[in-house]
């Protein structure tokens, strides 16, 4: 079984192993996943990351651990800045950059942390898609079948984790880019509220709607990183779930959800109500709105084009194309369009805040249907981007709302990941987090049954 941050800090305090050989055991499966095809990480820095190790065994022996991820594995996503690498986001265009001469924020925060950094992770080019193919440095496979996509735009971060390549990974969510790669792969990834933690360092996808956070094994885990990354240290205790108010809508999030999918989903609710929590279903119909609000590309063409023209205009024939077209959409939006487009986003979060307003966490598949298979994704474009919208509609809904919300793995044995969404407002981090771990522990102790 996989051991979660908690209990590989526990193993590196009792000294049942040390981070060199936590590090080199990750750095062997990430090398063995590379030699049979796989295509998780774009590179590995084992020569640095083992020296970073060697580093932390010399300070716990002297008596200083600076947090529970001394120590501990993570990979970054290739769309963060690390000193003396490269940031490619995945990109041909980009290949050339200069490596960076400091570290993004958020690395930066759990390198202080005392994270060990193994390398970076694949992704969809520039985090524009929730399927997270990449024509230029391979797919990432879904652990639990291989036709299938892992999800993105995370996509080698949450293989990494999935894996044991890495105990947790550094990724971003412009509309599900953790969470989707999370729910497809049997992981929980965690979307914080975006001016939670810092994006400088990170070449972005929205401004408006970026954020970047943790996907792991556990609630505690992502906790943990989310701690590191933000500063907000999240306590261990779980609320008792009895009394809880949870509500559900079937507006938009809730409609062409596939079969296994909704029973999934129906199965945690009624584990919900069995455990004494209310959970009630509630009209959200401005919802509806978001294909109209969104038709020209949204918020994410728009804030793309600004800052890819130039690269476009320059290096475009190297861009995945699918990628470099979704981007031009925002070439067609005018500044009337784009203020257009902020005040229907402010209409909506005063909205939301009506609605949400009587319950504790709104709840929500992650994503409306199983993994999909990648060879017809390859084949066709109007496949492709058929199923890349209904993959990131629930997820982008919390983004477009500056929202924050966990996917929790929530699927029967031996069928594919399936996700739930516990999601919250802005500033509701803490409150998803403490809710998240008394869920999980309600999932996992009815799972054993």
């Amino acid at each position: 079984m996989t051991k979660t941050i908690r209990e590989l800090a526990a193993d590196l305090a009792a000294g049942r192993i040390t981070s060199v050989e936590l590090t080199q055991r990750m750095l062997a499966r990430a090398e063995a996943h590379r030699a049979q095809g796989g295509h998780a990480y774009v590179s590995l820095d084992g020569e640095q990351a083992l020296a970073e190790a060697r580093a932390s065994d010399a300070a716990r022996a002297a008596g200083w651990m600076p947090s529970p991820l001394a120590g501990i594995p993570l990979s970054i996503k290739d769309l963060f800045d690390v000193r003396g690498q490269v940031n490619s986001a995945a990109s041909l265009a980009l290949a050339d950059a200069p490596p960076a001469v400091v570290d993004a924020g958020a690395v930066a925060r759990l390198r202080a942390a005392g994270a060990i950094l193994l390398g970076r992770t694949n992704m969809s080019e520039f985090a524009f898609s929730g399927l997270g193919l990449n024509p230029h440095y391979g797919t990432p496979r879904n652990p639990h079948d291989r036709a299938r996509v892992a999800g993105g735009s995370t996509s080698g971060g949450a293989v990494t984790v999935a894996l044991g390549m890495a105990a947790g990974a550094l990724g971003t969510d412009t509309g599900g880019s953790i969470r989707i790669p999370s729910a497809f792969c049997g992981l929980t990834g965690f979307k914080p509220t975006a001016a939670s933690v810092s994006l400088a360092g990170t070449v972005p996808l929205s401004r408006s709607l970026d954020s970047a956070g943790p996907i792991a094994h556990s609630v505690d885990c992502c906790a943990i990183l989310y701690a590191a990354l933000s500063g907000h240290d999240i306590g261990v205790q779980a609320p008792a779930l009895k009394g809880l108010r949870f509500g559900f809508t079937l507006d938009y999030v809730g409609t062409h959800v596939e079969p296994q999918v909704q029973r999934a989903f129906d199965a945690a609710l009624d584990k919900l109500r069995q455990a004494g929590a209310l959970v009630e279903q509630f009209d959200f119909p401005e919802l509806l709105e978001l294909p109209e609000i969104n038709g020209g590309g949204g918020l994410v063409a728009a804030e793309a084009w600004h800052w890819h023209k130039v690269l476009l205009e320059e290096k475009g024939a190297q861009y995945d194309q699918r990628v470099a077209a979704r981007i031009r959409r925002g070439q067609q939006q005018g500044a009337a369009d784009y203020i257009d487009l902020l005040d229907a986003r402010a209409r909506l979060i005063a909205i939301a805040r009506r609605r949400l307003a009587p319950f504790d966490a709104w709840l929500m598949p992650s994503v409306a249907i199983l993994a999909p298979q990648v060879a017809p994704l390859e084949a066709d474009d109007a496949t492709f981007f058929a199923t890349n919208g209904l993959v990131l509609r629930n997820a982008s809904v919390i983004n477009f709302l500056d929202g924050c919300a966990l996917s929790l793995p929530c699927h029967a044995d031996g069928e594919l990941p399936v996700g739930l969404g516990i999601c919250g407002l802005a500033g509701a981090d803490d409150t998803v987090l403490q809710i998240g771990r008394a869920v999980e522990a309600l999932l996992r102790e009815r799972g054993k049954e």
